[in-house]
């Protein structure tokens, strides 16, 4: 070889492949070698912050973003005694629902998807100064804040509107 590929090398201890699975059709064992050095497989693997299992089911994904969550909210509880109604929206806004917008559309319809909605819930609730007891609807609508779903639903439909040039039109 020469040129630029010459330059480029792969870091063995970080190069790594996830074999997809599905419940009806086992593992079949794959080596992939590169130069007399064989690439490991992982069973789960973060890429460009979503953290992907061989089965895709976003369980591991949700799994790593839920302490993060609770992270903000715990946060939240210290400084909502010292804040705004508008600023606590603002740190909602820039820290809770960075974190659960990103990859929305690959694992906003997962089943474990609940326990971020719940936690979501929380964050509501302490917002408004409400218990546990309280339903969110009409605290969502208060604060302007789109659940969960409704989110994921406005990711979807960005996507689409984002590349439309991509899909067919149906006449």
């Amino acid at each position: 070889m020469n040129g630029w590929t010459d330059l480029l090398s792969i870091n063995f201890n970080k190069t790594h492949y996830v074999q997809f699975i599905t419940k009806n059709k086992p593992k079949s064992h794959i080596k992939i070698v590169y130069n007399n050095k064989q690439i490991s497989t992982v069973s789960s693997i973060k890429f460009l912050g979503n953290c992907i299992n061989d089965t895709i089911n976003w369980k591991y994904h949700i799994e790593y973003i839920l302490p993060k969550l609770s992270m903000v909210c715990y946060a939240m509880s210290f400084i909502k005694p010292h804040m705004s109604p508008e600023t606590l929206k603002i740190l909602d806004n820039s820290n809770f629902n960075s974190i659960i917008n990103h990859g929305l559309p690959f694992w906003g319809t997962s089943p474990n998807s609940k326990k971020i909605f719940r936690m979501q819930k929380r964050i509501v609730r302490m917002m408004m100064g409400c218990r546990k007891e309280v339903s969110c609807r009409n605290l969502f609508r208060k604060l302007k804040i789109l659940p969960l779903m409704s989110q994921y639903i406005l990711s979807l439909m960005m996507s689409i509107i984002k590349n439309k040039n991509q899909f067919t039109e149906n006449s």
